[in-house]
C-alpha cells in the first residue's frame, strides 16, 4: 500500500486555503501542509478596510477558527519562509535550513505591493495595507479626521479610500498610470472615473510626477509630498497603491518557467509536473489572447485554488475566468469594481 502523498501549499490566502479544503475532501488520507511567512491564520484581507470602522480585533477577521485546521488535519506552519525549491528532489528549504519534502506543490504565495523604482528610497515613509498588522499600524497613525495621501490608486486603494472618506478622513489621490489597476481603462475614460471619485469626496490632483517625499517637521503634518510642478501636499500618512508584484524570490533557480509570474497552462500546472500555481502569483495561458496573463479578484483566485487542488489529485480541469473585468459607475455615482465581489 502506497504511503499517503504530501501536498504542500506555499501561501495562506484565498487560493491556498480553498485549495487545502478541496484537497482534504478529495484525498482524505493524504498529508496537507500550508506554509506561510505570516503569524496569523487565514484572514479575510478583503475586509481589512474595516479597521477604520473600529473592527480592530484580529480574531474577527479569521475565516476559519483554529479548530478547523485540527479537525481537517491541515498543518499550518506559520512564520516560516521558503528560501528555495529543489524541483528535481521535490524538496523545499526553509529559512532556518530545514528541508521539507513534497509530492505535489501548490505555489499560492500572492504578491507584495509594487513600488515604482523612483519611489523605493521613500519606502520608510510609507504606510502599507498588505497585512492585518500593517493595516492596524496605518489606523493607529491616522488621527481622527486625518489626511491620507494616496499614491497611484489601484483598485484595492480605491476601496480603502472609500472607507476612509466614509469614516470622516480626507483622501488626496495622486494619480498614476497604475490607477484603477488591474482594470484596463481606456485613457478616454479616465477623466470620467476620476470625476466619480471626486464626487465621492476623494481629492484627485492632476497627474503630475512626484518630485520627493519628506517627513514633516515638528508642529507640521507628518508627511509631505512635493510634486514636479511645485505643489506640496501635506498629510498624516502616505499610502502607495500601484498594484502587485508576485512573491517569487524563492523559486528562482528551480527550473520552473517564470516571466513576471509563474507560467502555467489552463490546468494551472507549471513547467514542472509536480508544481502548480494559483492566485496573484501566476500567469495563465489564454488561447483567446494568445498570451500568458494574470487574473485577479476574489472569485477568480478562489476558483484557481479549487482547480489546482482537483488537478493535483488526478483531475484535468481548466481555469476559466469568473469575473467580468469591467469598471463601472453605479447609480449612486460611485465606482464599482468586479474585483471587490468575493462571493
Amino acid at each position: 500500500m502506497a504511503a499517503p502523498a504530501h501536498h504542500i501549499i506555499i501561501g495562506n490566502g484565498v487560493a491556498g486555503n480553498h485549495a487545502a479544503s478541496v484537497l482534504r475532501a478529495r484525498a482524505p488520507d493524504d498529508r496537507i501542509t500550508i506554509i506561510t511567512i505570516g503569524a496569523l491564520l487565514f484572514i479575510d484581507r478583503y475586509q481589512l478596510p474595516q479597521v477604520f470602522r473600529g473592527k480592530q480585533d484580529w480574531r474577527s477577521y479569521l475565516v476559519h477558527p483554529p479548530t478547523y485546521y485540527e479537525q481537517n488535519c491541515i498543518a499550518v506552519r506559520r512564520k516560516c519562509r521558503v528560501t528555495h525549491v529543489d524541483a528535481e528532489r521535490r524538496v523545499l528549504t526553509l529559512a532556518h535550513r530545514e528541508e521539507v519534502k513534497y509530492d505535489t506543490l501548490l505555489i499560492a504565495s500572492g504578491g507584495g505591493g509594487y513600488l515604482p523604482a523612483t519611489l523605493i528610497e521613500y519606502r520608510p515613509l510609507f504606510h502599507s495595507f498588505s497585512t492585518f498588522r500593517a493595516a492596524m499600524a496605518t489606523a493607529r497613525a491616522l488621527p481622527e479626521e486625518g489626511t491620507v495621501i494616496m499614491l497611484g490608486g489601484d483598485i484595492l486603494g480605491i476601496d480603502v479610500a472609500y472607507n476612509l472618506v466614509d469614516t470622516g478622513h480626507r483622501v488626496i489621490l495622486v494619480p498614476h498610470e497604475q490607477s484603477f489597476w488591474p482594470h484596463k481603462v481606456d485613457p478616454a475614460d479616465r477623466p470620467r472615473l476620476f470625476e466619480a471619485l471626486r464626487g465621492a469626496g476623494i481629492d484627485v490632483v492632476d497627474e503630475v510626477p512626484i518630485e520627493r517625499i519628506e517627513a514633516g517637521e515638528d508642529g507640521a503634518s507628518a508627511r509631505r509630498v512635493v510634486l514636479a510642478d511645485g505643489r506640496e501636499l501635506a498629510g498624516d500618512v502616505v499610502m502607495p497603491f500601484y498594484g502587485l508584484a508576485p512573491a517569487l524570490d524563492f523559486i528562482a533557480g528551480s527550473g520552473v518557467d517564470i516571466e513576471r509570474g509563474l507560467l502555467v497552462n489552463p490546468e494551472l500546472r507549471t513547467t514542472d509536473p509536480h508544481i502548480w500555481a494559483a492566485g496573484d502569483v501566476c500567469q495563465i495561458w489564454s488561447a483567446e489572447d494568445n498570451a500568458y496573463r494574470f487574473y485577479y479578484g476574489g472569485r477568480n483566485v478562489r476558483a484557481m485554488g479549487e482547480i489546482a487542488a482537483c488537478n493535483m489529485t488526478g483531475a484535468n480541469d481548466s481555469f476559466r475566468t469568473f469575473v467580468d473585468e469591467t469598471l463601472s459607475v453605479n447609480g449612486e455615482g460611485k465606482l464599482h469594481s468586479s474585483f471587490w465581489d468575493y462571493d
